[in-house]
């Protein structure tokens, strides 16, 4: 029979494995080393001195270590202890303890340690596993930024099909295209669709939002200035218009733009020229313009709030973005996507919805459209431990309360009593109004047929 420890140094001498031997008393016996990286930053281990001074590691798994020797326990091993070495390097070791068959020389029974250099497969290992980490980083993002392909655009209702159909329409063509929706229903998303699949990711896509710049500037901010046009104009500056050349100008909340600088963007979408503030030179670009308002932009030209020449050049190619409600069961399959999303960023485990969860969010009225959905998963993901979120992890606004039946108009009927007639030109008209002028999708708002909804506003003379 080969003794245990001439097979160990015939392994040793062949490999980076080292091993110590200790008894009962875990005083070292023996030792055999074809390096001492493991030992580099603490006391070198001699014969007959304690190995819980070499290997602290071992310190409470003395019990482990009997049972071991009684044979009621198998061999364990301690995992990748690090230790960092003269240089700062920082190396991995395995550490396997077991009892050996062949008493030492004394009769006593023994332990041996044998210590494995893991460091090149550990650096391999955790060159894997960033990998791993940056490719579902980059498919989480991809799926996240899916607005890049038409084919991306999320949902299976007829409502996200029609505007599959109009990208595609459009997509050659690159007309003037005027966005209309509620806040919140990813006007944004579809204006870079619609650069996207024109005009390709390499093109400029310059965006604006109307709303969030001060009038007095947003003039200079769009045509650009020279040195000296207006005070502290100390440079000269690009405009917007200039830097969207070759690509596509998004102007998000068209309806809040300034009267006077509507004069001087409808003149330059009529000619393609322009002049910078403080400069009498035309320069011309060629550009995309993508308009997006969740105004009702005929009641502001009504209103003398928005030019109607304006309206009318910017309205060549519209469409109105369904809200939210109006999607269907694609409320779940967005939701079970931003799931997705904030189960990688967060690093949770949850993977789906609940019945009665799936049941709140196809009934809430989703005010805020899917900007209000995608908060409301990012905050149950939050606070979510298990892997199915329920339905009191989602927190929604409340109903908005009416002081009437909820229809959102009084059925009251006043003493001095009412006319049905007005009553209907009201009701047509507030569909309109809330459908910005879409007649179809106001039609349906009344429980009507198109044709009738038509014969309707005709016969109350209504115009929008």
């Amino acid at each position: 029979m080969i003794d245990d420890r001439l097979l160990l140094q015939s392994i040793t001498r062949q490999t980076r494995i080292g091993y110590l031997v200790f008894d009962t008393d875990f005083h070292i016996r023996e030792k055999y080393f074809r390096f001492t990286r493991f030992f580099e930053s603490g006391d070198k281990p001699e014969v007959n001195s304690d190995i819980r001074n070499c290997i602290p590691e071992i310190h409470g798994l003395e019990q482990v270590l009997f049972e071991l020797q009684d044979q009621t326990a198998r061999p364990f091993k301690i995992a990748q202890v690090n230790k960092v070495a003269a240089n700062g390097q920082l190396r991995y070791f395995d550490l396997v303890f077991s009892s050996l068959k062949s008493p030492g020389a004394d009769g006593q029974a023994s332990y041996i340690c044998i210590i494995d250099d893991i460091s090149e497969t550990a650096s391999l290992q955790q060159i894997l596993r960033q990998q791993r980490y940056e490719f579902e980083l980059a498919k989480t993002n991809l799926a996240a930024k899916s607005e890049f392909f038409t084919d991306g655009l999320l949902g299976q209702s007829a409502a996200i099909e029609q505007v599959r159909g109009f990208l595609r329409k459009i997509a050659e063509h690159r007309p003037t295209v005027l966005i209309q929706g509620e806040s919140g229903t990813g006007k944004s998303l579809i204006a870079k669709l619609i650069h996207n699949t024109s005009l390709g990711t390499k093109a400029p896509f310059v965006e604006i939002n109307c709303a969030a710049i001060p009038s007095s500037l947003i003039e200079s901010e769009l045509f650009g200035y020279e040195k000296g046009a207006f005070t502290n104009a100390v440079t000269s500056k690009k405009g917007l218009l200039e830097e969207a050349d070759g690509g596509t100008l998004f102007l998000d909340e068209i309806g809040e733009l300034p009267i006077s600088v509507q004069a001087k963007l409808l003149s330059f979408l009529e000619n393609r020229s322009f002049r910078r503030l403080g400069c009498t030179e035309e320069k011309f670009v060629q550009l995309q313009l993508v308009a997006a308002t969740n105004k009702n932009l005929q009641k502001a030209v009504r209103n003398q709030e928005f030019r109607q020449d304006l309206f009318y050049r910017i309205h060549v190619v519209s469409i109105d973005m369904p809200a939210l409600r109006e999607l269907g069961d694609d409320i779940l399959l967005l939701a079970n996507h931003f799931i997705r999303i904030f189960s990688f960023d967060f690093k949770k485990h949850a993977r789906g919805l609940s019945k009665k969860a799936r049941q709140k969010l196809l009934t809430y009225s989703w005010p805020g459209n899917v900007r209000e959905l995608r908060n409301v998963i990012e905050r149950a993901m939050i606070f979510c431990d298990s892997k199915t979120i329920e339905d009191h992890d989602l927190v929604l606004w409340p109903a908005a309360e009416s002081p009437d039946t909820g229809h959102g108009f009084s059925l009251h009927i006043p003493d001095e009593g009412l006319r049905l007639e007005e009553v209907e030109r009201e009701l047509l008209t507030r569909a309109l109004e809330k459908t910005n002028g879409n007649q179809s999708r106001a039609a349906s708002l009344l429980g009507l047929s198109l044709d009738t909804f038509r014969y309707r506003i005709k016969k109350f003379d209504i115009t929008f």
